[in-house]
């Protein structure tokens, strides 16, 4: 079965993120193409904070944080408003206390974020990208990315 030239668009964005990830995401290392990409960025960021309270978390993770923002914040189909909504979600993302750092219950909103909105509403931004450029994108994948 050979890959499709486009991003099936029917149905929700959930529908849309489900195909992108059943189609395009490969089981393992980075995707061929800049959307599934996105998506798989934001799978593992979601993985790290919800599976492991970012124990894990370094520069390679960041590297993610900094290709989706990139990505995302450099597309016209975004609204300035939008674009720093992107910026402030993946600043949540990047700046947490490590859960052994914390010392008292005041800490707590600074451990890594691990409700699914944050996450949901970055692949809706990505599945509005995709709306607008259904053709895939083809995409190099940095060397220095192993996760």
């Amino acid at each position: 079965m050979s890959t499709p030239t486009k991003i099936d668009l029917t149905g929700s964005n959930n529908d849309v993120a489900r195909w992108i990830w059943k189609t395009l995401v490969p089981k393992s290392g980075p995707a061929a193409y800049v959307q599934p990409e996105v998506l798989r960025a934001i799978e593992k960021l979601r993985w790290e904070a919800q599976g492991n309270g970012n124990i894990n978390w370094d520069d390679r993770f960041e590297m993610l944080v900094d290709f989706i923002e990139t990505t995302l914040t450099s597309q016209a189909c975004f609204s300035n408003e939008t674009k720093e909504s992107i910026r402030q979600d993946l600043d949540r993302l990047r700046n947490f206390l490590p859960p052994n750092a914390l010392t008292d219950d005041s800490q707590i909103p600074q451990l890594p974020y691990v409700e699914d909105d944050l996450y949901d509403r970055l692949t809706d931004h990505l599945i509005l990208f995709c709306r607008k450029h259904p053709e895939l994108i083809a995409y190099s994948p940095n060397p220095q990315q192993y996760r």
